[in-house]
């Protein structure tokens, strides 16, 4: 256990929220620090969906060819635009090595562990918070409409089987039952053990319950350096003054790269931007979610609403959105459901985010070797919503000395040199 009474958790989406709440609740005088407001970056678009079954990280056989057949696509689910940016060479070097079946087996444990406990500890803030934040566990049912597509599914279900996770097939009646509509999917794949919130209710109500419990929040207050003294982190420098601390925890997603640069950390994390839509529920959607396989786009039940929720496109610090992708997700529905055409729903909003992508698809999360008191806790692609308790609760493990509740050796934030 460390003498440590007070710290500073840089960023306020999903993954900083828990960070700062799990510290709180072990009686640590936590500020937490955003450049904007709680949960206004990437984690409040996101489809909400808690997925064991996304166990087989990014980086894995097969990804870089079917990422070259999707570069000629502009609609599709995966794409690097192509610009001269030392930082993305870099990081796709890096992501070549790691789509490996070794990267595969190492990571899946890992993964498995994040999310599977995550469940379990959003059962618990589901609990704990005031505010309800649309927390269902009816599991999530992946449907294709093709051969090819339901072989991928099976292929994937296998995978996951090797750390205990076990699926089961659905033909079409099942997929109909599961969704309680007409389809044109030949057949899917249930995972029980997943669930889903709404993302930004979620985040929202763990604020709360974090500022309920004497945590302080700075919105709107952006990091622009640091004053160090040795090895050690001795304040963070703000534009609204300068706030000192014991530990310094860095959470900011796609913006901890350059604010890790301050101090001569470099973290190999590229932005990568989802979309995503919202539309009014009709009185036939389906109250459980679903991923649409093909088109690699989650369906999400969220209150009187219903949100769609898509696609990697590698653009840099970019929030612009391009309307082929984004109709591509809103059209994405009706190729499944022929009652959920796109001309036929009620949309209420439209979002792009920059999700953090780390090389080999698991998160940075641990100690900086050359800091005594700064904590790494970014990369986690589009698995930030679904980890964030998980990785919160490591946080304030590693930061009391306090026996992890999982192997950390595969989340090292140094493994890439």
């Amino acid at each position: 256990m460390t003498s440590s009474t007070s710290a500073i958790v840089i960023g306020a989406g999903a993954v900083g929220v828990c960070c700062a709440y799990y510290l709180a609740e072990l009686g640590i005088d936590v500020t937490l620090v955003d450049k904007g407001d709680v949960c206004a970056g990437a984690s409040y678009g996101n489809s909400g969906l808690l997925v064991p079954s996304h166990s087989v990280p990014l980086a894995a056989p097969g990804v870089i060819w079917s990422a070259l057949k999707w570069m000629t696509k502009p609609d599709s689910p995966f794409y690097i635009r192509p610009r001269p940016s030392p930082s993305l060479v870099s990081w796709l070097w890096k992501f070549r090595a790691a789509c490996s079946e070794e990267n595969v087996e190492r990571a899946m444990p890992a993964l498995r562990d994040l999310t599977v406990i995550g469940v379990e500890l959003f059962r618990e803030l589901d609990e704990a918070c005031e505010s309800d934040f649309g927390f269902g566990t009816a599991g999530v049912s992946y449907v294709y409409r093709t051969e090819e597509g339901l072989a991928d599914g099976r292929g994937e279900a296998a995978h996951i089987a090797k750390v205990g996770l076990q699926a089961e097939e659905l033909d079409r009646d099942g997929v109909r039952e599961f969704a309680g509509l007409e389809t044109t999917a030949i057949g899917g794949m249930l995972h029980p053990y997943d669930g889903h919130v709404t993302p930004g209710r979620y985040v929202q109500a763990v604020a709360e319950a974090f500022e309920r419990g004497g945590g302080t929040i700075e919105r709107h207050t952006a990091v622009t350096d640091f004053e160090t003294d040795g090895r050690r982190v001795r304040s963070v420098v703000t534009d609204n003054g300068v706030l000192q601390a014991d530990e310094v925890v860095l959470a900011a997603g796609s913006w901890s790269p350059a604010i890790a640069s301050r101090l001569g950390v470099r973290l190999p994390i590229q932005p990568a931007k989802g979309y995503s839509v919202r539309f009014r529920r009709p009185e036939n959607a389906p109250a459980a979610p679903l991923i649409l396989g093909e088109a690699r786009v989650g369906m999400t039940p969220m209150g009187d609403t219903t949100r769609l929720a898509g696609t990697l496109e590698m653009a840099g610090m970019d929030l612009s959105i391009d309307r082929r992708r984004l109709d591509a997700v809103r059209q994405s529905a009706g190729l499944y459901f022929p009652s959920m055409e796109a001309s036929k729903l009620d949309f209420v909003e439209e979002w792009a985010g920059l999700r953090p992508l780390s090389p080999d698809g698991l998160a940075l999360l641990g100690r900086w070797p050359t800091w005594d008191n700064l904590t790494i806790a970014a990369g986690h692609g589009t698995m930030g919503v679904s980890t964030s308790p998980s990785s919160g609760k490591l946080v304030a493990q590693i930061i009391t000395g306090d026996e992890p509740l999982t192997d950390l050796a595969p989340l090292d934030p140094t493994r890439f040199g």
